[in-house]
């Protein structure tokens, strides 16, 4: 099953040939229970500012679906305008926002916001700094963030960015990065051959991948900042499925360079290449777990595919998923709480998470040809790829299986997302 999986997965790579659209476009199917009202009012503006800082903003809370969105009507409200918790309170809303954005003589932008509890009718947060006009949407991530930090008490990933593969045309393929919610995407990588298995390092700087543009499938190491790149595992037969080492110095891969499909460490030169596993069955997908200290990955050694551990030196071998015949893709949340997987059940693909301290497992999609599941950054939602009306796109879910969205883009497929780290 593990060796159709992989054929299958390199078949859908070679022919997708729908044109994708530049800005996915953001659906939510679910929202939470319990969600926080909250009002977010039109900010005053002072010449032309290019973001809709407010409406970005509420389209991130809207989309956590941790919040229930006060309609404020279409008057604005400054930082320093009064607020009447009363008549807030009286329209449903336990907290408001209020801001503007002025643009300077110097061409930036000075953005403030304030948000207030209506209820206990204090101040939670305020903020005022200068922006340029390139930074505006990710500063409007930002006090999102702060926003649903306060009111959440957990850190928000609005600011953070998501990287995933799209084909353009029948031989043009693409790595895209984007912000979280799929907007600014920006090509990182251009192919006329497939580009497979982005992952990025701990510290947002890069991203590995699978490049098959010398004809056969290379690890590459991939600088955003500069666009410089290394070969990093460029041995005969298949180099595939990059994984990072938490302190982003090497590389767990997967190399057929002595037979069959088995997990190597490597550094990024390079060099100091080891072998982990020694088994007459296919090992793949190697993730590490985020204190260092394990080596997840997918084997048919049992018989079917399924989720195992061993330590990063290879020891010590342990089966981790039983529920099932077929279980791949694993991915570990950012505490090692949470194991995220796509499991088969009654012929259905969907992302599942099992609790490694209770072994509770939980369907969290309700779509049923989903692939390489991502944690968000905070550990509370889950991006993945699946495949609605026959085409591919991407789709979040939270992980406790209550809220999710879909980010489309009008037509083509779209691929293979991992989403990116806190960014500092």
């Amino acid at each position: 099953m593990l060796k159709f999986l992989h054929r299958a997965a390199m078949i859908a790579a070679l022919t997708w040939c729908s044109v994708a659209a530049a800005q996915l476009r953001v659906e939510i199917t679910g929202v939470g229970s319990n969600q926080f009202p909250i009002a977010i009012a039109n900010f005053q503006r002072d010449g032309d500012v290019p973001q809709p800082i407010d409406a970005i903003v509420r389209a991130d809370l809207q989309r956590s679906g941790l919040f229930r969105l006060i309609d404020t009507g279409s008057t604005a409200l400054s930082e320093t305008a009064g607020v009447n918790f009363s008549d807030w309170r009286g329209r449903g809303a336990d907290a408001i926002v209020v801001g503007s954005a002025y643009r300077l003589a110097d061409g930036r932008f000075d953005l403030r916001f304030r948000l207030y509890d209506v209820v206990k009718q204090i101040q939670l947060d305020g903020l005022s700094f200068v922006s340029t006009a390139a930074e505006l949407r990710l500063n409007a991530h930002r006090i999102a963030d702060r926003i649903y930090e306060k009111i959440t008490g957990e850190r928000g990933v609005f600011a953070t960015r998501i990287a995933y593969v799209v084909q353009l045309g029948k031989t043009s393929f693409e790595l895209h990065i984007a912000d979280s919610d799929g907007a600014n995407a920006q090509p990182a990588l251009r192919s006329r051959e497939p580009i497979m298995s982005p992952a990025w390092s701990a510290d947002g700087a890069r991203l590995a991948y699978v490049s098959f543009e010398t004809g056969k499938p290379v690890v590459y190491s991939h600088t955003i900042a500069s666009g410089e790149r290394r070969a990093v595992a460029n041995f005969r037969g298949s180099n595939s499925a990059p994984g990072w080492a938490p302190d982003g110095k090497s590389l767990a891969v997967v190399l057929t360079r002595d037979g069959i499909s088995q997990i190597y460490s490597i550094n990024l030169d390079g060099s100091g290449m080891r072998r982990l596993t020694n088994s007459s069955a296919i090992d793949t997908e190697p993730v590490f777990s985020p204190d260092g200290k394990f080596i997840y990955f997918t084997s048919d050694r049992g018989g079917g595919p399924q989720i195992y551990r061993m330590g990063t030196d290879g020891s010590g071998v342990q089966r981790v998923t039983f529920n099932g015949d077929y279980n791949v893709s694993p991915r570990l949340s950012s505490d090692g709480r949470l194991l995220a997987y796509v499991g088969r059940r009654a012929g259905k693909f969907q992302v599942h998470s099992l609790d490694l301290a209770t072994n509770q497992e939980l369907v969290l999609t309700d779509t049923v040809m989903d692939e390489s599941p991502s944690f968000a950054p905070n550990g509370r939602m889950l991006l993945y790829a699946t495949e609605v009306s026959g085409r591919g796109i991407l789709a979040t879910a939270s992980t406790d299986a209550r809220v999710r969205t879909r980010l489309s883009g009008p037509s083509g497929d779209v691929r293979e997302p991992t989403w990116g780290p806190f960014i500092k």
